[in-house]
């Protein structure tokens, strides 16, 4: 989303996060959680690292600071920014999400107005078959569970939503604090669906099941044709993302 731009990724320096061209090595042995006021405080050696807006990484629960301490623990000489997904949701929640946080709903709730699972293949069937089958049990959690009523369609001409489930949305990202609000607006647009979304935030999906939810027509392609090397690369980056932002919800 644009509003919540990923961290860049040469970090961490004893004043906190920084660019560098060079590679930053290890200063610290260990990575410690504490309870601080608002909070918990991640530390390295008793010192608390910064962000790059230079704040500390105080976040909501001691299980939530938890997986940022882990990701600083299991670095090795060097500092691997692509390792530390969590550290990343967290810098960007306590930087910029709460600074943002009307624009930041205002982008998940868009996304209802062309929600993935509101737009079925218009054929091959077997494909449309399976989108039916598996993505309009979801539309109606949503209308249930969220009072997000949406239509669904086939083909990709646009069909206009609701507008009170464009707002319904954007009103339950705004009652989630600045850290749920950024693991949702990086789920959303990760499965292309703001039910999606709003299923793993709430825990009523796991991560790796919407993630397969969302690419139900690249997995039918790759059935059909095979499993290209550089996509599954990219599949599988896009499945641990998935799988972090499930972590994240529930410790939170």
């Amino acid at each position: 989303m644009s509003h919540i731009p990923p961290l860049d990724p040469r970090v961490a320096a004893r004043k906190g996060f920084r660019e560098s061209e060079e590679r930053l090595k290890r200063f610290w042995t260990n990575a410690s959680v504490e309870p601080d006021e608002g909070g918990h405080v991640v530390l390295l050696d008793g010192r608390a690292p910064k962000t790059p807006a230079h704040a500390r990484f105080v976040l909501p629960t001691e299980a939530a600071a938890r997986l940022v301490a882990d990701e600083w623990a299991a670095q090795g000489e060097f500092i691997e920014p692509g390792t530390m997904p969590a550290t990343r949701l967290a810098a960007t929640a306590i930087d910029r999400v709460s600074r943002t946080r009307e624009p930041v709903a205002d982008e998940i709730a868009s996304y209802v107005g062309s929600d993935l699972l509101c737009y079925l293949a218009e054929h091959p069937t077997p494909l449309v078959v399976e989108q039916t089958q598996r993505w309009a049990p979801w539309r109606v959690w949503a209308a249930a569970d969220l009072g997000v009523h949406v239509e669904a369609t086939q083909g990709i001409i646009h069909r206009p939503q609701p507008p009170e489930s464009l707002d319904r949305v954007r009103a339950l990202a705004l009652a989630l604090d600045d850290f749920a609000l950024t693991g949702l607006a990086t789920a959303v647009p990760l499965f292309g669906s703001a039910i999606l979304g709003l299923a793993v935030q709430r825990g009523a999906l796991d991560g790796a099941a919407a993630f397969e939810l969302s690419r139900l027509d690249e997995a039918f392609q790759e059935r059909q044709w095979g499993v290209d090397a550089d996509n599954a690369e990219r599949t599988e980056a896009r499945r641990a993302e998935a799988a972090l932002l499930e972590k994240w919800f529930q410790a939170l």
